[in-house]
């Protein structure tokens, strides 16, 4: 009987210190592209696309390729391994989670904030207001 809860209790333990490891690895803060190239971690950087610069797919290594600006105003030349997101073009803002690799910017995942279809552009009310 004791040797069960023995193992039971090893068992929870066990499992809490892995969700717990798995959180902590999982917990990406978000920073300027600055902080990121003196940190090395894993980070996100919000910023915005820079539509006037240059934007590429290399097909042969999979790998998409743009300019964005963080919100401190550092601009940084991204290189994705996958194709450009669905709605890239209109978003209103652009998460990037990576890090440095040998002085580029190296995504593993890119999130679009869209605008919002209920949101009315400025100056217009709708026909209940």
């Amino acid at each position: 009987m004791k040797l069960k809860i023995v193992i039971v209790g090893i068992i929870v333990i066990a499992a809490i210190v892995f969700g717990a490891l798995s959180f902590v690895q999982s917990n990406v803060e978000y920073t300027s592209f600055m902080k990121a190239k003196s940190s090395g971690k894993k980070v996100q950087v919000k910023g915005a696309w820079l539509s006037d610069k240059e934007t590429s797919f290399n097909a042969d290594r999979g790998e998409f390729i743009f300019s964005m600006v963080d919100e401190e105003g550092t601009e940084e030349i991204i290189t994705f391994s996958g194709a450009k997101p669905n709605n890239f073009e209109i978003a209103d803002a652009i998460v990037v989670k990576g890090r440095f690799e040998n002085g580029n910017f190296r995504a593993s995942e890119i999130l679009t904030k869209c605008p919002s279809k209920y949101d009315t552009p400025a100056g217009q009310r709708s026909a209940t207001n």
